[in-house]
């Protein structure tokens, strides 16, 4: 049992490695008669696909996704949907040199220790290529919320913290967070985050990013009191994604720095309209949605796979060094974007059609 299944109504389970012939995902749950064709997912992928600019890996993937089963005459029917992904441009022979080591930071370690055998060529399971899976599962979800939750549902995710400068969240603007190789939503930042990312690569380094979700137009009611709260299995989403070491739902860690009166979301009604004072709770009270905006932000670790030459072991115990070569993201929190936006996704419509089956 490797848990390679994620959801409990909306479920669906990836496969592959990052230097396999492809990789994929079989989709159990989604509901029938939605309109879906490969463009719908295509768009989602493209988001994420590497070789975009020269802040991220050089490797080439058109990332082009192909629906194997489940839709017939363009909707959904119901029953599985199965979609593959085929890897175009590998370089196995990168890792050919590294292949007895452990990177430090990496999963190379506990990947041998579990299994006894591991996967060298570009991290196998292990690699972040895997998240284009998670991706194509998500721009179905989001195709199904939009249909069911309508125009008001929204879900955008941008890059806020870039290594050790923060940008200014009030200046969020959706419409830039597609349009810069950062997905930053705030233009004024773009120019510092470029120095000093291109300094980050030229000390053969890399850096962390913190990234944030935000979901609209999420009713009120989705997620249970005790052991599924939706903040719990948002929570789980987002630290299932490769190299991320911490969450925040709203507030988050920095909830315990406020007083009663300052955490507390005062509630008004005016003309039969509710209305929040605040939101930091992140739009979920006692593990159920408020039907205020859900916000969630995580924090990736830098990449592992850096020039700088480190200590290590390698698999027969020894002591050794490493400087790893070849095509990698000098901030792989970057392409992080768009998995945390198609995880929410999924959590949300988990959530949704549970809400549905239990109360109707």
């Amino acid at each position: 049992m490797s848990f390679n299944t994620f959801g409990k109504f909306f479920r669906f389970t990836t496969w592959g490695e990052s230097h396999g012939p492809a990789i994929g995902c079989i989709i159990d749950g989604c509901p029938p008669l939605i309109q879906l064709k490969d463009q719908d997912i295509q768009k989602e992928l493209d988001k994420r696909k590497p070789g975009q600019s020269r802040f991220t890996t050089q490797r080439k993937e058109s990332d082009k996704v192909q629906i194997l089963s489940g839709v017939f005459e363009g909707k959904t029917t119901g029953t599985p949907i199965s979609l593959i992904i085929y890897n175009e441009d590998m370089r196995s022979k990168d890792y050919k040199n590294i292949k007895d080591k452990f990177r430090p930071g990496h999963a190379d370690f506990t990947y041998f220790k579990k299994y006894g055998i591991r996967d060298y060529r570009g991290g196998g399971r292990s690699s972040a290529r895997e998240t284009a899976s998670r991706v194509a599962a998500g721009a179905i979800a989001k195709k199904v919320l939009e249909k069911k939750l309508g125009k008001k549902f929204k879900i955008s995710a941008a890059v806020t913290q870039l290594g050790i400068l923060r940008c200014d969240t009030t200046k969020w603007n959706d419409k830039i967070i597609y349009k810069n190789p950062f997905f930053c939503p705030d233009k004024s930042m773009l120019k510092i985050w470029e120095k000093y990312l291109l300094g980050i690569r030229k000390a053969g380094s890399s850096c962390g990013a913190v990234i944030e979700v935000r979901a609209n137009g999420v009713p009120a009611g989705l997620g249970a009191p005790i052991y599924s709260k939706l903040d719990s299995d948002i929570a789980s989403a987002m630290m299932s994604i490769n190299a991320v070491k911490g969450v925040n739902i709203g507030s988050g860690m920095n909830s315990a720095q406020l007083s009663g009166e300052e955490n507390s979301d005062e509630i008004s009604q005016n003309n039969k309209k509710l209305k929040f004072s605040s939101n930091n709770a992140g739009g979920i009270l006692g593990g159920i949605s408020s039907g205020q905006e859900i916000v969630v932000s995580f924090a990736v670790k830098p990449t592992s796979s850096i020039l700088k030459s480190r200590k290590t072991i390698n698999k027969f115990g020894k002591n050794t060094s490493i400087s790893v070569i070849g095509r990698h993201d000098p901030c792989v929190g970057i392409r992080a974007v768009p998995v945390g936006e198609a995880m929410l996704s999924c959590v949300l419509l988990d959530h949704y059609l549970m809400n549905k089956a239990q109360c109707g």
